[in-house]
């Protein structure tokens, strides 16, 4: 159980700080009540469909996971074990210390943006449900957190197909509702306002993530060693995870890197795609 719950709170963490990446921003950038205006469209419309694509795009990463679990069922034969608990707490360690450690790139894995295009040639539901199945599957486009490959990882572990592709549909549909912050930028200057301060939670956003695979990587490690030996793992664990946060914190800022330019992490200046 503690393994399952996990994955939700990290799937649903690893969606909200995808929010900051190029395209998170660009679509709180076109996909608003102004933007459709523009177009002559509805704002409601495109992000129903907008959710709808992310919904079909977090199951899809989901069905990964699940691929991840049938093969661990067979393997394990008890995908709740020590065993397996002990290394999705390893792998949130190393969520964390990949999250912080990429926090001096631009981005974490590849670089591509949905084809902005597609909002002068397509009508409104093709486009909100391409660009919502894009997001929504969170490997299509930029990658801002290793918490979108840890969903994976922690779903698969559980063993069980239906949690990891639940983990999949959580990601996405709390990727697909985040269009709705853009809800009340019907003027320019709402939008400009809106995106200064969505700015200014970038780095905060990056934090929380780290915070939330370190607690992750400690609860896991207590809840899969039982009396004594669980909390002095728990205690190690813990210690490891903050200990790597903070010397690839400290090498970064002694070689002068400066955290990712990402978007939403600087821009002061909406839809910069």
């Amino acid at each position: 159980m503690l393994l399952i719950v996990t994955a939700l709170v990290v799937a649903a963490a690893a969606a909200v700080r995808s929010t900051w990446s190029p395209c998170g921003v660009s679509m709180l950038s076109t996909i608003t009540p102004l933007g459709e205006h523009s177009r002559g469209t509805r704002f409601g419309t495109t992000a129903t469909w907008f959710v709808a694509g992310a919904v079909v795009g977090g199951a899809a990463l989901g069905a990964v996971g699940a691929a991840v679990a049938a093969v661990v069922a067979v393997v394990s034969g008890a995908p709740s074990s020590t065993t397996v608990v002990v290394v999705a707490a390893v792998a949130a360690v190393v969520a964390a210390a990949a999250d912080q450690c990429w926090a001096a790139r631009r981005a974490v894995g590849h670089h591509r943006q949905v084809n902005e295009r597609w909002l002068d040639q397509f009508r409104p539901w093709v486009y909100g449900a391409g660009f919502g199945l894009q997001i929504g599957c969170g490997v299509a486009t930029y990658v801002v957190t290793a918490g979108v490959y840890l969903v994976v990882v922690l779903g698969g572990l559980t063993g069980r197909p239906a949690v990891a592709v639940a983990a999949g549909v959580l990601f996405g549909v709390v990727r697909g509702l985040a269009v709705l912050l853009g809800r009340h930028l019907d003027r320019p200057d709402a939008l400009r306002r809106f995106h200064a301060r969505f700015a200014a939670w970038g780095p905060r956003s990056r934090r929380g993530m780290v915070a939330v695979e370190v607690v992750a990587a400690v609860a896991l490690a207590a809840g899969g060693l039982s009396g004594a030996i669980g909390v002095a793992v728990a205690v190690l664990v813990g210690l490891a995870a903050v200990a790597a946060v903070a010397v690839i914190g400290a090498v970064v800022a002694t070689t002068g890197r400066q955290p990712a330019t990402v978007a939403g992490e600087g821009l002061g200046v909406a839809g910069q795609k």
